[in-house]
């Protein structure tokens, strides 16, 4: 089943073309949307995502929801993108490496236990 808007956004990261929502007053918010919910403008633009962003918190997972089952133990990750911070699954790093201000990039990536396309982030290049 397609989730309308949050899919098209899934296809434009996986492609590289990241992008979130802006209103005239500066306030980012993710797709789908029609108004920000910030302040409640409906001018909403497409800003081009930064390629980088950086960890704020995160945690590590042993005890996972159903749908996470075989993806255990992951790391759950909140990143500032400027603007918008994003929740994904942190990939090809080591857990115990992990730490608040690592930088990283977005992808898409594949929930083993699902096989639904999520958002993951990995380490980005020094």
């Amino acid at each position: 089943m397609a989730d309308t808007g949050y899919d098209e956004w899934l296809a434009a990261i996986a492609e590289g073309d990241g992008y979130y929502l802006a209103c005239p007053d500066g306030h980012g918010s993710l797709p789908p949307r029609r108004s920000c919910p910030h302040c409640g403008s409906s001018e909403l633009t497409e800003e081009p995502l930064s390629e980088t962003g950086e960890i704020v918190t995160y945690s590590e997972v042993h005890v996972p929801a159903p749908t996470f089952a075989d993806e255990a133990p992951y790391v759950t990750a909140i990143v500032s993108f400027g603007p918008v911070r994003l929740t994904g699954v942190l990939r090809d790093a080591d857990p115990s490496a992990v730490d608040v201000g690592m930088e990283v990039t977005a992808d898409v990536g594949e929930n083993a236990t699902s096989g639904d396309r999520l958002l993951v982030f990995r380490p980005a290049d020094e």
